[in-house]
């Protein structure tokens, strides 16, 4: 039999692991976003969701009425006169009426120059944590020097871009408005920039699904929900954006670039930024709002439908062959995730 003095000191520590449980469940983060799916909007299969997971998703907000800097930043967006030779727009590559994409293998500029890569949607790119592809910019306003000065893109400069601004009687009275007078790179930046922050796509299914709406999304949806949280997809696609929040590697479980041949300079992702070893073949990962309108996928624009993605994401980040019936069910779920603007679903 145990002694009276080792019985105590096995309560005392008895008593210290349930203080020490009790002190990290209070600990816990808390969530003031909606609850997670449960098992009446899911299906029994899927209540293996931890509340974590549930959250690592968020819906996208609800538009605002424009601002009137943003409707300056509108119209800039739509003014080829900011292109080197007035034909270019940052609408021309990021169509709203075609999701805020360009439906290219990649991006086409002034004189039909060829850019490096596919041309990624401007919609939610507010929340995307840097912009393009590699990264290279911290933010949107950053990101608007780099269509407006590429020779595959604008071709432009900010030179040209303030003089023609500064020409039209328009604009001269909206900046007078806006920015006291101040047409310059900094204000037309900011402008574009505001009208581009405003460009969101709320009220997918997934995101009425999220919210409590049980029979927005399929049940085909649901079980690729579930193959999407189980098989880990969510790790690196979760966040509002359903991605656009760090940087990953192409091919993690294998070499992507030397399986397809034909490599480009593009295919060296982040290290063409940084000129580290370590960050070669690293992109930042894509968002997945609107996927399903914004074809061809992957910084090349190389693969056009939804279950080829599925299949080469697989292979190259999970080391898995994934059956075509969970393929089917992985694409339904990307397809809940089409938003609306302006009251209107998006289109490819």
């Amino acid at each position: 039999m145990m002694k009276k003095d080792q019985l105590h000191f096995l309560f005392y520590v008895l008593l210290t692991v349930l203080a020490i449980a009790l002190i990290a469940l209070i600990m816990l983060p808390t969530y003031e976003t909606p609850a997670p799916p449960t098992e009446d909007i899911v299906s029994r299969k899927t209540t293996n969701f931890t509340r974590a997971q549930a959250s690592a998703i968020l819906p996208i907000p609800q538009e605002e009425p424009l601002s009137s800097k943003a409707q300056l930043g509108e119209k800039l967006f739509y003014d080829p006169r900011l292109s080197g030779d007035g034909t270019v727009s940052c609408a021309t590559c990021h169509d709203l009426a075609r999701a805020g994409a360009d439906g290219r293998k990649l991006g086409v500029g002034v004189g039909g120059a060829l850019g490096a890569y596919n041309t990624p949607t401007t919609f939610n790119s507010v929340f995307n944590f840097r912009q393009f592809w590699d990264g290279r910019a911290a933010d949107l306003v950053e990101q608007i020097t780099g269509p407006l000065t590429n020779v595959a893109e604008m071709a432009s400069s900010w030179a040209i871009a303030v003089h023609r601004v500064s020409e039209d009687s328009d604009y001269k009275e909206a900046f007078k408005r806006e920015y006291g007078g101040e047409i310059s790179e900094k204000t037309i930046a900011n402008a574009i920039m505001l009208f581009e922050s405003s460009l969101l796509s709320p009220n997918s299914p997934f995101d009425r699904f999220l919210n409590g709406d049980a029979d927005a999304i399929s049940s085909e949806a649901k079980e690729g929900y579930r193959h999407f949280v189980d098989y880990g997809c969510i790790s690196c696609h979760q966040g509002i954006n359903i991605g656009g929040n760090f940087f990953q590697r192409f091919g993690v479980m294998g070499n992507y670039f030397s399986d397809r041949g034909n490599t480009t300079p593009a295919d060296l992702g982040r290290y063409n930024i940084t000129k580290q070893e370590k960050d070669r073949y690293i992109f930042k990962v894509p968002s997945l709002r609107n996927v399903a309108v914004t074809a061809p996928y992957f910084h090349d624009g190389s693969v056009d439908s939804l279950d080829q993605v599925i299949e080469i994401m697989a292979r190259y980040q999970l080391g898995r062959e994934l059956p075509e019936k969970e393929r089917r069910h992985l694409v339904a779920f990307l397809e809940s995730l089409t938003g609306e603007y302006r009251g209107e679903r998006l289109k490819p």
